[in-house]
């Protein structure tokens, strides 16, 4: 397997704190589009992202949707975010689209209570249930992994199962998590894992990171309800599909899943294999912090952006 080389690191470490940068994020926020953001980032209002997952559905995959928006510090807040979730649900069903819709849980209100948070996930997912759709909570930084699980697992002990939830194996802890939420009947997104975090909380080498989301893969293929293989990396994917293909496991309890405009010939190349892909199509004004996390994913991406900001 692949390690990353200490310029890359060093790169990758550099373009994550860039991201917490209010300076930096505002200059490419003003000239990102243009720059070659929307390579990343398909859309910034919920009408573009409808034609993406249109086109995204043409092409044989599914989709799902999000929102890139500053956490929510009040309760207005977190109504503002919960109303335009509400309006993705009900425009994606409304559309006949086989698409669906990716909470964060900063946005409803994880960082300042615990019972905003639990209500207003609860409503959207009631919501969602009435068109038949699941929603999935996305994992932040390491210190809102123990609530965001501690929602999932009082929402599934209610009984609610239209609800998913990420596990980022980079994360030392996250072996040990699944293993507590399988018996919840678990459905699970598998990443490898996008923040700057400690060596205390996270491997720092790619071949320990990798080599956990392959254990972590094999238990949930096995084991959990339904298994999102999220990741653009060649060595896994080649990996899960053997996997899949021995255990026999069906169809309807997996799929990969990948983002929109990485590895676009990966993708094509999955639809084409036969396998069940989802590409994740986030939206809003707010979309810095993502487009910082694909660049350091893969240094590299960061002079494609560069070379287009100033060649014009």
């Amino acid at each position: 397997m692949n390690v990353r080389s200490a310029p890359e690191r060093a790169a990758r470490a550099a373009i994550l704190r860039a991201a917490g940068s209010d300076r930096v994020g505002k200059v490419v926020s003003r000239y990102g589009m243009r720059a070659g953001a929307r390579r990343f980032v398909p859309a910034e209002d919920l009408d573009e992202v409808v034609e993406v997952m249109r086109r995204l559905n043409r092409a044989g995959m599914r989709g799902v949707t999000g929102l890139f928006d500053d956490h929510a510090r009040t309760e207005a807040d977190v109504a503002r975010h919960e109303a335009e979730y509400g309006r993705q649900i009900d425009r994606l069903a409304g559309e006949g689209l086989d698409a669906n819709v990716a909470l964060k849980l900063t946005h409803l209100g994880i960082s300042f209570s615990d019972d905003v948070m639990y209500g207003s996930a609860r409503r959207l997912l009631d919501r969602a249930a009435a068109h038949g759709m699941r929603l999935r909570f996305d994992m932040e930084e390491s210190p809102l992994v123990p609530q965001t699980l501690a929602l999932y697992r009082r929402l599934r002990e209610e009984g609610v199962d239209n609800v998913g939830v990420v596990l980022q194996t980079y994360l030392r802890r996250s072996e040990a998590d699944l293993a507590d939420l399988l018996p919840l009947g678990l459905n699970v997104r598998l990443v490898k894992g996008a923040y700057l975090e400690p060596a205390s909380a996270a491997y720092p080498d790619k071949r320990d990171v990798d080599a956990a989301y392959v254990r972590m893969l094999e238990r949930c293929l096995a084991e959990a309800e339904h298994t999102a293989i999220a990741t653009h990396d060649p060595a896994v994917l080649r990996t899960a599909r053997v996997r899949i293909s021995a255990a026999g496991v069906a169809r309807e309890r997996y799929e990969f899943q990948m983002l929109y405009g990485i590895a676009v010939p990966l993708q094509r190349k999955i639809v084409d294999a036969g396998y069940p892909l989802r590409i994740a199509a986030p939206y809003g004004p707010n979309w810095f912090s993502y487009l910082m996390r694909r660049l350091a994913e893969r240094p590299a991406n960061l002079g494609f952006f560069l070379r287009n900001a100033f060649s014009r």
